[in-house]
């Protein structure tokens, strides 16, 4: 009998975006696989790929307790039944839930923090709780994997997480052979493009980007400014869809939508730009320089890992769109020549550090050491922080 895998993210979505290659790697190895997220139209092309989904309704956005609570139940009795040889979790709510079940049922887990989002940007009762979650969560987890150094560092002196079961990953790596760069940059007959691929939130920067465009356009009406991305509808850090329009009717920006596939928008991009307030490793910024685009990002977490200075490309002051406005001009007064080099050299810092095969034999060599699962059940409630037991 084939060992099963349990793998939960918040949507299917971006199991098959960001997980495809790890999915197909594990079904090659010989193990059977399982999604658990919340039903949406990718689900059937997981299935596609010999994953098994199931059904697993949550509130992404939610901070309720009794529904927390409800989807604390369903992971249990979802895993309880299928008994995995390990659960993979990503996100917040499958990092912590999904792993509570899993350690009060014995299963093994491999917890993987891409980015702390904005609960961690701020500090509140919300963060508090947060930490104290992760800290259930994450205690018992037989690998705790982070995407840079300074999230690793926070988790670990705040003793969220043992520091012997931590390890570093590289993003969630990049299939080289699907981004590839352009054969010809964007023609110089057409007006300079900056584009920003995020989902349109708050804290990816989005205001800051519509105030420089205003900046640079007062100088040079005919760059243009694009947005590319999920909107943020439902999320309470999500930019409202009538902002959007406003900046689209003022002539700021174009807001392009969603996309499956964002190769073509990236070839027709002379410099991608994210001004986040902090991130894990932005895939966005991979995918860029992968296709060779030179890249503007805020000094910050995670971006100043995705992006080397003045070399693939330029970090700028965070929260500062004078700041951010100052680097697109820079930006636009290189010559061709010296942001093709940018390019060039962001391609080949992807290829060494990014490739998604490293992040596959990572999750490869750790999934070899999970020795066979123990039955003893513990008690759901014995693995909450106290605050949640009172």
């Amino acid at each position: 009998m084939k060992r099963k895998i349990v793998i939960s993210i918040n949507t299917t979505w971006n199991i098959y975006n960001f997980r495809k290659g790890l999915i197909q790697e594990l079904i090659k190895s010989g193990y059977e696989v399982i999604a658990l997220a919340p039903h949406d139209q990718y689900s059937e092309r997981l299935q596609e790929l010999g994953c098994r989904v199931i059904d697993l309704p949550m509130d992404n956005n939610g901070t309720h307790p009794g529904r927390d609570l409800v989807l604390l139940a369903r992971y249990y009795r979802v895993l309880r039944s299928l008994r995995p040889h390990a659960f993979l979790g990503y996100t917040v709510k499958p990092n912590v839930y999904g792993s509570l079940a899993a350690h009060a049922l014995g299963i093994p887990v491999v917890n993987n923090i891409a980015g702390l989002g904005a609960t961690f940007i701020r500090d509140s009762l919300v963060t508090k709780i947060v930490k104290g979650l992760y800290k259930a969560a994450l205690k018992r987890s037989h690998k705790v994997f982070f995407q840079n150094a300074d999230d690793l560092a926070l988790f670990t002196s705040a003793k969220l997480v043992p520091q012997r079961s931590t390890g570093l990953v590289p993003g969630s790596g990049l299939n080289l052979g699907h981004y590839v760069p352009t054969e010809t940059a964007p023609s110089a007959q057409q007006p300079f493009r900056f584009l920003l691929v995020a989902r349109m939130l708050k804290d990816k920067g989005i205001e800051e980007f519509a105030e420089a465009a205003r900046q640079v356009r007062r100088v040079n009406a005919a760059v243009e400014f694009q947005l590319l991305g999920a909107s943020g509808e439902g999320n309470p850090n999500g930019i409202p869809a009538e902002k959007l329009r406003a900046w689209e009717d003022e002539g700021l920006v174009t807001y392009l939508g969603r996309t499956d596939d964002v190769r073509p928008y990236l070839s027709a991009a002379d410099c991608v730009v994210l001004p986040s307030y902090r991130e894990g490793v932005p895939r966005s910024l991979l995918e860029a320089a992968a296709m060779a685009r030179p890249i503007i990002a805020t000094d910050v977490v995670g971006c100043r890992d995705a992006v080397d200075d003045g070399v693939t490309g330029m970090l700028c002051k965070v929260k500062c769109p004078v700041a951010l406005a100052e680097k697109m001009h820079e930006m636009i007064a290189l010559s061709p020549a010296q942001r093709a080099a940018m390019g060039s050299a962001g391609r080949l810092k992807v290829e060494t550090q990014y490739d998604e095969q490293l992040v596959i034999q990572k999750y490869l060599q750790a999934l070899d050491a999970i020795a066979k699962p123990v039955s003893t059940r513990v008690d759901v409630a014995d693995l909450l922080p106290e605050r949640m037991n009172s």
